[in-house]
């Protein structure tokens, strides 16, 4: 039976673990970018409109469950490049889980146990999604699809004509037109 506990569980889950979960998993991107020399990187959490951007962080106004992250180009361009950066946020995740569960088999996170449990439960859920490979909406590629055709062909296979992950340049002029289109809609309102 679901409880008011339950209830509180699971605004704790949606609001609290999962954002954590999928901030952790894009900071992947964030380290292997270090690496591998990207120019203009930026991690946007959420959609929509932009509520604030500091530094690399572009936070958007509707929720945070689908965030990504962009940059203009890599300094090394080479197949091995592009496996380590999409490979980031899988093994980011990968260490988060086997931590967080190290710890908690060691009786090191003895309090809040059932918040624990659930923050590798969705790490868990997250690294299934990224590792198996598959399309996802629109015909785009999860990281494990990206990185088993560039292991097996050197190239990406799904004729998609939108970059792997999309330039910062382009998410700026899209967020630059969804604003003047907003703009134009209230002044249409207004009227």
């Amino acid at each position: 039976m679901f409880g008011f506990s339950d209830f509180i569980s699971l605004v704790i889950s949606a609001f609290i673990i999962l954002p954590l979960t999928i901030l952790i998993r894009e900071t992947g991107y964030l380290i292997a970018s270090g690496v591998v020399g990207v120019k203009n990187p930026r991690l946007t959490i959420g959609s929509g409109p932009r509520v604030f951007k500091i530094g690399i962080f572009d936070v958007r106004k509707y929720y945070q469950l689908y965030s990504w992250f962009s940059y203009d180009s890599l300094k090394r361009d080479n197949k091995f490049a592009y496996i380590f950066l999409y490979g980031s946020p899988i093994m980011m995740t990968l260490v988060l889980a086997l931590s967080l569960n190290a710890l908690l088999a060691n009786g090191v996170l003895q309090s809040f146990m059932t918040f624990w449990d659930r923050f590798i439960f969705y790490a868990i859920f997250y690294l299934l999604f990224d590792v198996v490979p598959m399309k996802m909406q629109g015909g785009m590629p999860n990281n494990g699809m990206i990185i088993y055709e560039m292991l097996r062909y050197g190239k990406r296979m799904d004729y998609n004509e939108s970059p792997f992950i999309p330039a910062t340049s382009d998410v700026e002029q899209d967020q630059e037109e969804l604003i003047e289109k907003l703009k134009n809609q209230r002044s249409e309102q207004e009227k």
